[in-house]
């Protein structure tokens, strides 16, 4: 004899996380996607975009440390920065500290742009990211003292090694300043970011000690 109560309607299975792959590869693919659509606005109206890049020794020129990683050229430009950065990108995400390492690649690199580029010039472009990502990788496992760290950076340095070359003071209107001081924010990230730097900074106290004072 039934007794007319609903059934219990089964709960619904839990989803299963991204994995960490996928994550890195989306995430990947909107920046692309971001970098694409701002240098198409710009080809549209006639490159006066770039205009916005890192002005050298002026304080109006500062906020070009912001937007100058977003702006290029040309398209060949930036499929010339996508190319190794989308492959240095994926391995950071997949290793970690993706924000923390690009915000100091970031900085140190615009702002060794700013202090040191030609007067008069207009310095725009990823590419002061993409060897600061390739420095934090290569060196990362010499701070850390981890062997599979050195490997992978070993394996680096033979596939990518030869652009490090770009840090060297060259002509044809690249500015090897973004190049080196993206790569010294990468070597600074990774000392930063170390195991051992973080087992190094004294944890402070939840209830410091109070000193009295003389009686």
């Amino acid at each position: 004899m039934s007794s007319g109560l609903p059934l219990p309607s089964p709960s619904p299975a839990p989803s299963s996380p991204m994995p960490k792959w996928k994550r890195s590869g989306v995430t990947l693919i909107g920046i692309v996607v971001l970098l694409v659509v701002i240098e198409a606005v710009d080809v549209g109206m006639n490159d006066k975009l770039n205009q916005y890049g890192i002005v050298p020794r002026r304080v109006s020129g500062l906020d070009g440390i912001l937007w100058a990683p977003f702006l290029h050229a040309d398209f060949a430009h930036l499929i010339g920065n996508l190319i190794p950065g989308v492959v240095l990108g994926f391995l950071l995400l997949m290793a970690g500290r993706f924000l923390s390492v690009t915000a100091v690649v970031w900085v140190v690199s615009g702002f060794g742009v700013w202090l040191t580029a030609p007067a008069g010039s207009v310095t725009i472009g990823a590419s002061g990211i993409v060897f600061g990502w390739l420095a934090y990788l290569l060196v990362r496992g010499l701070f850390n003292r981890d062997v599979w760290q050195v490997l992978g950076g070993v394996i680096l340095l033979a596939v990518y090694g030869g652009i490090l070359w770009g840090v060297l003071p060259q002509g044809g209107g690249m500015s090897w300043q973004g190049h080196l001081f993206g790569a010294a924010g990468g070597v600074l990230a990774a000392w930063m970011l170390s195991d051992r730097a973080k087992n190094a900074r004294p944890e402070l106290s939840a209830r410091p000690e109070l000193k009295g004072g003389s009686q």
